[in-house]
């Protein structure tokens, strides 16, 4: 799978797909190439109803809330949307598949994106965990002060002002 784009899907009150894009196929298909689904209809619709939906109720349909793909891990989050149309049912829902990421993974990226050193990367990871900077310093062999120099680095590098900060920048929004 080439792309970490999230999949989106816009289905109809039958929750047959409407529209969707091609990342929606790609996580969906995977281990098969996404280029070789012929009828992407067709397949959306069979997935929707075999792993993606869990239970359909008459007005208040219940999806996955996690789906894998391979190795990966996808949040599915639905987003029921009333349409302006004089159909009394008529109601769609929008369904978007975001790649799970864990904090290590985050900070990975994080640690790359701030060319934090190993061992700023080190004392990010252990703030993570909820040490305190003497707790930090004990696991890391080093200095309560060694720790908060190195928390001050990475606040620097991150253009942020405080440990929260950091961490926010490593969790990211919480919606």
């Amino acid at each position: 799978m080439a792309t970490s784009e999230p999949g989106f899907m816009l289905l109809d009150e039958h929750f047959h797909p409407v529209a969707f894009n091609f990342a929606a196929i790609e996580i969906l298909a995977f281990p098969t190439k996404a280029d070789r689904i012929k009828q992407a209809n067709v397949f959306l619709d069979d997935k929707i109803r075999s792993s993606l939906l869990t239970r359909q109720g008459k007005h208040t349909p219940e999806f996955v809330r996690e789906y894998r793909s391979g190795a990966r891990r996808y949040i599915c989050r639905t987003f029921r949307l009333d349409c302006n149309i004089a159909v009394k049912s008529a109601f769609a829902v929008a369904l978007l598949l975001e790649r799970h990421t864990s904090s290590a993974d985050a900070l990975s990226e994080l640690t790359h994106q701030f060319d934090l050193t190993g061992r700023e990367s080190e004392t990010v990871s252990l703030l993570l965990e909820g040490l305190t900077s003497k707790e930090i310093a004990n696991r890391m062999h080093i200095s309560p002060n060694t720790v908060k120099a190195f928390l001050r680095l990475v606040m620097v590098k991150m253009d942020v002002s405080t440990r929260s900060g950091i961490i926010g920048k490593i969790v990211g929004p919480l919606n």
